[in-house]
């Protein structure tokens, strides 16, 4: 099933790096962004995360969570979020089950090869839980401050 704006957003659990869970429902009642990435420490992975990083005191002023989400293991996650000074979880889904709930999670091509992994998708999450908006084909430089634009 193709989620759209308005539709409930799936709850899920995860873990973060330091092996908290971190469950959608327990944030209702706040705005949610919650991004789909599909490597950490690869190019465009590290200038999305990073965007998200420098517009964050403008998310926490807004009261807006920011969650990444990646097939990636706990160990990446730390690497990574310690590298670039990460201010906000990462979420581990190693089998791509979240991902595929949100749509995220297929067949990629890639230089002639066809792997199974996560696109580089957005949504957001409203206070109520319902699905506000949906970003795909994100372009990663920028997509924080796109996301704050659309917002205000």
């Amino acid at each position: 099933m193709v989620l759209k704006v308005g539709d409930p957003a799936p709850d899920f659990s995860l873990p973060d790096a330091k092996g908290n869970i971190i469950r959608l429902s327990d944030l209702k009642g706040r705005r949610v962004v919650l991004y789909f990435y599909p490597r950490d420490n690869t190019p465009g992975c590290t200038k999305e995360a990073c965007s998200f990083r420098d517009s964050y005191a403008e998310f926490q002023s807004k009261d807006i969570v920011v969650l990444g989400v990646s097939t990636d293991d706990a160990k990446s996650h730390e690497k990574f979020t310690t590298k670039f000074n990460l201010p906000f979880p990462l979420l581990i889904d190693e089998e791509g089950k979240v991902a595929t709930t949100y749509n995220s999670y297929g067949l990629k091509k890639f230089m002639g090869k066809e792997y199974m992994g996560i696109s580089r998708n957005t949504f957001i999450i409203a206070p109520d839980g319902t699905i506000e908006k949906i970003y795909t084909k994100v372009k990663p430089e920028n997509h924080a401050e796109e996301i704050l634009a659309n917002l205000a």
